[in-house]
């Protein structure tokens, strides 16, 4: 019973679950495919294998949206599918640890927490852990010194700025820009120069493929509908137009980190200008971001290998290493 614990990050494109009992990540599309508009038809990758291609009667969504729960019954579902599925379909009583947004309203908190209570998902203790705080320790830093720490956790939806000291959280600013802000400006930039409609899966792939066809001195080719004769078509999109489509995108990005950096008290500001600016989340690994940033701020910026499990590896040292379980709290008789 002590090994079953999970730690769950709830993103708006990507679930991750870590898993005590084999000390594993879990990441999946977080998604849910609904027929009729009651059945449930699909969930995680197989929905997303849907999105942008299923019928009018079959609708794929994310219930989680800016980073805070949307629709919180169909995340209920797509939890309970998701946690039975890891327990192999037989559930049992369970601590859970979920890490929450610190720049949302405390009904939004709330609501993170009475999503693991509702879920029948047989829920024995629930801990909320501030999302920057798990990915200061999933980076492998001691975010319980005076050391000032600067996180920019750049997600789907949402990027969040942190500042951490002593194990809390001193500023934190939770701003509408990510990568389907990345994606959406890929596509504008494609339509206005060549005509061309594509969906958000193929500007999310020119996204991610971006750094290796600039390398290799290629265009990215992709496939869409031509506005003037609606035919399908096949187009072959420079790289340095899609570079140029996502300056401004992630200009703001970088004006919001100076906005935070502007309002940090003096000793942190210099323990952030020796240890740099820490990058992580799903988006933070497209094409010049960090450069920008780096000179953007006029400091260094320090990159993980795995930026879409920053959170839940952080979660999984609350779980595992007894030094770090004050960071987790209960919001139990929150609100009531």
């Amino acid at each position: 019973m002590a090994n079953n614990i999970f730690g769950i990050d709830l993103g708006t494109n990507n679930i991750k679950i870590y898993k005590r009992a084999d000390d594993s990540i879990f990441v999946e599309k977080n998604m849910i495919a609904i027929e009729n508009k009651k059945n449930y038809f699909a969930y995680g990758d197989s929905a997303f294998e849907m999105y942008e291609k299923a019928p009018g009667n079959i609708v794929a969504s994310y219930p989680v949206s800016n980073g805070v729960i949307a629709d919180i019954k169909n995340m209920e579902s797509l939890l309970k599918y998701f946690i039975n599925d890891l327990s192999d379909g037989n559930l049992k009583q369970a601590d859970f640890y979920v890490a929450v947004p610190t720049d949302v309203t405390e009904v939004e908190k709330r609501a993170f927490y009475d999503l693991i209570k509702d879920a029948n998902i047989k829920a024995k203790k629930i801990m909320v852990v501030e999302k920057a705080v798990a990915d200061g320790l999933g980076l492998d830093i001691d975010v319980k010194n005076s050391q000032g720490v600067l996180i920019v956790n750049v997600g789907y939806d949402t990027t969040e700025i942190s500042i951490l000291s002593l194990g809390g959280i001193v500023l934190s600013r939770l701003i509408k820009m990510g990568g389907l802000k990345f994606d959406e400006a890929i596509r504008t930039s494609i339509r206005n120069e060549f005509g061309l409609l594509v969906g958000g899966k193929t500007a999310e792939k020119v996204k991610i493929n971006l750094r290796e066809l600039e390398k290799a001195n290629k265009p990215a080719v992709v496939y869409g509908r031509d506005i003037v004769s609606g035919l399908p078509v096949e187009r072959e999109i420079p790289t340095e137009l899609v570079n140029n489509a996502l300056v401004e995108p992630f200009n703001t990005i970088i004006d919001n980190v100076k906005v935070i950096l502007e309002r940090t008290p003096p000793e942190l500001g210099a323990d952030i200008y020796r240890h740099g600016i820490y990058l992580t989340g799903g988006a933070s690994q497209v094409n010049r971001l960090a450069s920008l940033i780096q000179t953007g701020t006029g400091l260094k910026v320090n990159l993980c290998e795995s930026p879409i499990e920053t959170v839940a590896k952080g979660l999984a040292r609350v779980i595992k290493d007894d030094n770090y379980k004050s960071v987790a709290y209960s919001i139990e008789g929150m609100g009531r």
